[in-house]
C-alpha cells in the first residue's frame, strides 16, 4: 500500500477515454478522502492536459484513509476507491488564526507565528519570466520575513505610469486573450510554472504565501462582470483550489485585491460588495478542505470590518488591512495616523488581522511612475511597520524593487535592514506572542504622529516613540533603550519616573525613534 507523510502533499492521477469536448468545464471529478477518525474531506481533481486529470490532497492524520472517487456526469473512469498509508510526522502543520492571542496565528501544533512579510504580488510572473525568485525567497527567508502576498492572476499595468517592462512571456491564465477571452479554458504552461515555484517554496519550509485568487478590480476581466461572470469565477476559482490547497505554504486564500471593487472596478464601499465577500469566502470554505485561512483585504477602510461581516462573521477568518497613513513631503516620514486607523477599522472584529499594506518604499533610481509612492521612504517604511505591531498585528511590507513594475529580485532598499532588525528583535529578544497593546499607559498630550505606543506582555513592558520624546511611566525595572535602525540596546533610567529618548536626529534631520524595554521585577 501507499504510504504518505503527515502533513505532505499526495497526489494521484487519473485517466479516461473519453474525449470531452472542453474538459475544463464540462466534467467535475471529486475525490472524498476518509481519515482514521472518521472525518470526510471533499477534494476537487484538476484537469492537467491530455487525458490526465489529478487530485492532490494533504493527509493531517497519521493511519489508513479510504478515498472514493467520483464525477459528474459519471464517467466509469473516475469511479472507484483506493487506500493509502499516513505516517507521523513532526511538523508545525498549517498555519492557523488564533484571534486574540498570540498577534493572531498558529501553526497547528501550537507555535504562535510572528508574521513579517513581503509584497511580490507578481511573483508567479517574475519566475516565470526568468527571474531569480528562489534566490529572492532564500534571502528573504534569511532577513526573518515568512509571508509572501502574491496573485494567481498576473498583472500588466498599473495606473497612472506603471508598465510592467520586465514581462517577456505571455501570462494569461485562461484561454483565448485580454480582448477574446475562454474562461472556460485554462493555460497549462501557465500553471505548470506556477506549480514549480510552489513546490519550490514548499520545500524552503517556513514561508508561506496569500493566494490572491483575482488581482485588481480596475483591471480586465474583475471590472467586467458581465464577462466575468459568477459561472466562470466558480470554475475560475475552483481550478485554483484544487491545484493548490493541499500545499502547507497556502497560509491564506485572498478572493479579491481590495475587495471593495467588486463588482465594477468602481473603488468604493458597498454593501454590495460585502455581500459578495461574505458569500464567495463561505463558498471557498466550502469548496476547500484542508481549512486554510480565508482573508479579505480591504481598499476603503471604514465602515469598521464587524459592522461589514455582521450577517456572517466566520466566513472571513482574517483581514489583510490596508491603510498607508501620511504620506507627503511634509510628514512622510512619519506615517502619522496608522494605529487610530486600525483601530477604528477593528474595532469589535472578532477574528484575526494582519497589517499588510502602508506604502511601497520607492527607489529614487526609478522613474517615478506611481506619485503616490514618492514619499515612501525608509523612515515610513519602519515607522509603518512598528505602529502596526503595537497595534497587536504582524505586518507585509513592499519595496518597489519587487512589488510590480519593476523585478529587481537581487538588491535591497534601505527599509529592508530596519525590518530584519525588527524580525529578529521581535522573535529573538521578545515574548512576542504574549505582548498585547496597552495604550492606557501613556497619557498626556503629544503633536500628531508622536505619541508614544505601548505593549505588555508577561514581565515585558514595550513603548515605541515614534519622533523621540518623553513619557512617564509608573513602572519599575531594568530597562533598556533599543534603537531600530542598529539593533543595539543601551541602558535607560528614568528621572523620576520619565524616561527621556536619548537625543539624536536620523540623516533627514527628523528625530530619531526609540523602543523602551522595561522588564518587571
Amino acid at each position: 500500500m501507499v504510504s504518505f507523510r503527515k502533513r505532505s502533499v499526495a497526489e494521484w492521477s487519473f485517466e479516461t477515454g473519453h474525449a470531452y469536448q472542453n474538459p475544463f468545464a464540462d466534467v467535475q471529478v471529486d475525490v472524498t478522502f476518509t481519515a482514521p477518525s472518521g472525518a470526510k474531506f471533499r477534494m476537487p481533481s484538476f484537469h492537467d492536459g491530455g487525458s490526465t486529470w489529478r487530485v492532490r490532497f494533504n493527509p493531517g492524520e497519521a493511519g489508513t484513509w479510504s478515498a472514493q472517487v467520483s464525477s459528474r456526469p459519471a464517467n466509469p473512469d473516475f469511479q472507484g476507491s483506493f487506500d493509502f498509508d499516513v505516517t507521523d510526522a513532526d511538523t508545525p502543520g498549517f498555519l492557523t488564526a488564533s484571534p486574540g492571542e498570540a498577534f493572531g496565528f498558529r501553526h497547528e501544533n501550537g507555535d504562535p507565528v510572528f508574521i513579517s512579510g513581503d509584497t511580490t504580488y507578481d511573483l508567479f510572473g517574475m519566475q516565470y519570466c526568468g527571474g531569480n525568485v528562489e534566490g529572492f525567497l532564500k534571502r528573504r527567508k534569511e532577513q526573518g520575513f515568512n509571508l509572501f502576498r502574491t496573485r494567481l492572476h498576473v498583472s500588466y499595468f498599473h495606473p497612472p505610469a506603471g508598465n510592467f517592462e520586465w514581462q517577456t512571456r505571455r501570462m494569461w491564465p485562461w484561454g483565448g486573450s485580454n480582448t477574446s477571452p475562454r474562461f472556460d479554458q485554462f493555460n497549462l504552461d501557465w500553471f505548470r510554472s506556477v506549480d514549480q515555484t510552489i513546490a519550490m517554496i514548499e520545500d524552503l519550509g517556513g514561508i508561506g504565501l496569500e493566494m490572491i485568487m483575482e488581482g485588481w478590480g480596475f483591471e480586465f476581466p474583475f471590472n467586467h462582470r458581465s464577462w466575468f461572470t459568477p459561472e466562470w469565477e466558480a470554475l475560475w476559482m475552483r481550478y485554483l483550489i484544487a491545484r493548490y490547497d493541499a500545499y502547507r505554504c497556502v497560509w491564506f486564500w485572498t478572493p479579491l485585491n481590495e475587495y471593495e471593487y467588486y463588482p465594477n472596478g468602481d473603488w468604493h464601499w458597498t454593501p454590495t460588495a460585502d455581500r459578495w465577500a461574505l458569500r464567495i469566502g463561505r463558498w471557498i470554505k466550502e469548496t476547500a478542505p484542508h481549512g486554510h485561512i480565508l482573508a479579505m483585504h480591504n481598499g476603503p477602510i471604514l465602515p469598521p470590518f464587524a459592522e461589514r461581516f455582521r450577517a456572517d462573521p466566520e466566513a472571513v477568518d482574517a483581514i489583510m488591512f490596508q491603510s498607508w497613513g501620511t504620506r507627503d513631503r511634509q510628514d512622510g516620514w512619519l506615517a502619522i495616523g496608522i494605529e487610530d486607523t486600525i483601530n477604528a477599522a477593528l474595532d469589535g472584529w472578532h477574528g484575526s488581522a494582519v497589517f499588510a499594506e502602508w506604502g511601497y518604499e520607492r527607489n529614487p533610481e526609478y522613474e517615478l511612475k506611481l506619485p503616490s509612492h514618492e514619499f515612501c521612504d525608509r523612515n515610513h517604511t519602519r515607522r509603518s511597520a512598528w505602529r502596526g505591531i503595537c497595534t497587536g498585528l504582524g505586518i507585509i511590507a513592499g519595496f518597489e524593487n519587487s512589488w510590480g513594475p519593476w523585478m529587481d529580485l537581487e538588491n535591497d532598499l534601505p527599509g529592508v535592514a530596519d525590518l530584519v532588525i525588527l524580525n529578529r528583535f521581535l522573535r529573538e529578544d521578545m515574548p512576542f506572542h504574549t505582548l498585547k497593546p496597552a495604550q492606557d499607559l501613556v497619557t498626556g498630550s503629544f503633536e500628531p504622529g508622536h505619541r508614544p505606543l505601548a505593549m505588555q506582555g508577561g514581565d515585558t513592558t514595550l513603548v515605541y516613540f515614534p519622533a523621540g520624546g518623553s513619557l512617564d511611566l509608573a513602572l519599575t525595572g531594568p530597562a533598556d533603550w533599543f534603537d531600530p535602525r542598529s539593533g543595539e540596546r543601551s541602558p535607560a533610567t528614568a528621572d523620576h519616573g520619565r524616561f527621556h529618548c536619548p537625543d539624536q536626529q536620523d540623516e533627514s534631520g527628523h528625530p530619531q525613534d526609540w523602543a523602551l524595554i522595561v522588564k518587571r521585577v
